[in-house]
């Protein structure tokens, strides 16, 4: 089955930058659409952000659009998160998702592989 396994989470000051990775095992990631999805603490998971399996499809969420760009490299078996211009609300665990779909979905119930998370935490 597919496996997903999250890095490039840390400590990074307000303003500061992260690329996050999102590398797949056991399958080829060229039909499955992947999101990253957080969970700050107290609170719900929300989505971040999904691209579908050929890329042509990006969605973001409003509080991110502008700072976060989503990636990927087929070829490499990895997607990617840029994150730019990071603010305290973006302290999370950073988790990566795979659906069994080449469409982005918003809801996180229709992923059905996930990470193992990468934490983020922006503080000064």
């Amino acid at each position: 089955q597919l496996q997903l396994v999250e890095s490039g989470g840390d400590l990074v000051q307000p303003g500061g930058s992260l690329r996050l990775s999102c590398a797949a095992s056991g399958f080829s990631l060229d039909y499955y659409a992947i999101g990253w999805f957080r969970q700050a603490p107290g609170k719900g998971r929300e989505g971040v952000s999904c691209i579908a399996s050929g890329g042509g499809s990006i969605n973001y969420a409003d509080s991110v659009k502008g700072r976060f760009t989503i990636s990927r490299d087929n070829a490499k078996n990895t997607v990617y998160l840029q994150m730019n211009s990071l603010k305290p609300e973006d302290t999370a665990i950073y988790y990566c998702a795979g659906r069994t779909s080449s469409r982005c979905s918003a809801y996180e119930g229709n992923y059905r592989y996930w990470g193992q998370g990468t934490p983020v935490t922006v503080s000064s």
